[in-house]
């Protein structure tokens, strides 16, 4: 399955060289547009199964992540459990209820957090946060590419388990 969502990821267009300005405002020769495999029907299936495959084991009740990158990933997780899943917005609704987190979670839940790409670990941790004060407890980091630059450091604390590393794609 791994392999598959390699070529996948280099047949889409996915993993690029160039010159790239990140999120964070760093320039890189290396860019991955997971998207155009998570929103992949093959892609979304592999990674799905992939993960499920890395949470063999574990007492898992809810998967969940920051919205965007992650809301593909914990689709296709729900769609092939039986896990709920949630989502961590960037800042919490002004209006309704107010809620930073949307979906399913518990207070005492061991839940899973995902993500498409890992650089610093910034995006995974507050995803990290809002599931700790929502009262659950991280059990697993999943991304589908770690950048290698920073993040396994960053969640050194968390058992982080990426897909692919930056080394595996180039």
């Amino acid at each position: 399955m791994k392999e598959e969502l390699k070529k996948l990821l280099k047949a889409t267009g996915a993993v690029k060289f160039g010159e790239f300005t990140l999120s964070s405002g760093k320039k890189s020769d290396f860019y991955v547009d997971c998207r155009k495999v998570t929103l992949h029907p093959q892609g979304a299936k592999l990674i799905g199964k992939i993960i499920l495959e890395k949470i063999k084991g574990l007492k898992i009740d809810a998967v969940g992540g920051m919205t965007m990158g992650a809301d593909p990933i914990i689709g296709a997780v729900i769609t092939l459990s039986d896990l709920p899943g949630f989502i961590v917005r960037k800042k919490a609704k002004e209006h309704g209820t107010k809620q930073k987190i949307e979906g399913i979670i518990e207070k005492g839940f061991n839940v899973l957090i995902v993500e498409d790409v890992a650089t610093t670990g910034a995006s995974a941790l507050e995803a990290i946060t809002a599931a700790e004060e929502a009262g659950a407890k991280v059990v697993k980091v999943i991304s589908v590419v770690d950048r290698e630059e920073g993040a396994s450091e960053a969640l050194k604390n968390y058992s982080f388990d990426p897909i692919f590393k930056k080394s595996d794609l180039a």
